[in-house]
């Protein structure tokens, strides 16, 4: 038996543009009890689809941001004192499984090997979680959900995800917007004028075009509309532009001076 969508409260839905049909694909992830993982650089909307996704299916969402350090107790839980005594505290992973909802990952690959091994049997069709330290075997409801997400980028033979863990979820890839769509999230971000989000937007793309150049990492949209915001807000473009995409960028004078040329030359 299916799972039963609960009814969508568009109010509390997080904005988001769709670009294909990943907004399917979650969807049936969904229904018959897939894990999904989702590829993509950073800050090209792959946070906001996720939030965006559990809103709309009516799903609590349980966010992990994986680090070096992340362990698998930090995930699944540890006994701790707590008044002279010592209690079993649940992590975010057990949290998930015990009360339904989306449980979504961040930059997975950022968490230690042995740490995403605890993943496997919920991730396949067992959908369990054993707790060693309790002696539970957790079983996941219907309207329980695994998803996770890492920047292609950042891999190299010390951070990848191991073959047994990624052929274990389906995927969609995602990357930056085309231009339309971009200055549409831009514009419904931040209700900035259509000028404005062009304008960032051909930024974002000049600036994007200096990748294995001069840049180590692009603009991503999330910063395309912090910019857009502070000028929404009054702020002198070349100011917000200068803030939000040029320093947030590079810590070289001369790449940021070459950067700003480009941000002249476009609000010239």
């Amino acid at each position: 038996m299916k799972p039963q969508l609960k009814p969508l409260s568009l109010p509390s839905t997080p904005y988001y543009q769709p670009s294909g049909d990943e907004c399917a694909v979650f969807e049936a992830a969904w229904h018959n009890r897939l894990p999904l993982l989702i590829k993509g650089p950073t800050g090209c909307g792959k946070t906001r689809f996720v939030a965006h996704m559990a809103a709309r299916l009516g799903l609590p969402l349980h966010t992990v941001a994986c680090h070096d350090d992340l362990s698998a107790a930090d995930l699944v839980g540890r006994h701790l004192l707590h008044g002279g005594a010592t209690v079993w505290c649940d992590g975010p992973l057990t949290r998930a499984v015990r009360e339904g909802g989306v449980c979504y990952l961040d930059e997975v690959v950022e968490a230690r090997k042995d740490t995403t091994v605890v993943l496997h049997p919920l991730a396949d069709d067992r959908r369990i979680l054993p707790i060693d330290r309790t002696g539970e075997v957790l079983h996941a409801p219907p309207g329980f959900m695994l998803v996770a997400s890492y920047n292609p980028g950042y891999q190299n033979l010390l951070k990848s995800l191991k073959p047994s863990t990624r052929q274990r979820f389906i995927a969609l890839r995602f990357d930056f917007p085309n231009p339309e769509r971009e200055q549409a999230i831009v514009i419904g971000e931040t209700g900035c004028d259509a000028a404005t989000a062009r304008q960032l937007v051909q930024i974002g793309n000049a600036f994007r075009a200096l990748k294995e150049h001069d840049l180590d990492e692009v603009p991503s949209t999330r910063l395309l509309i912090y910019a857009a915001q502070l000028i929404h807000g009054g702020m002198d473009r070349i100011t917000a532009c200068r803030a939000a995409l040029v320093e947030a960028l590079t810590d070289d004078e001369q790449t940021a001076a070459a950067l700003l040329e480009v941000v002249n030359a476009s609000f010239g």
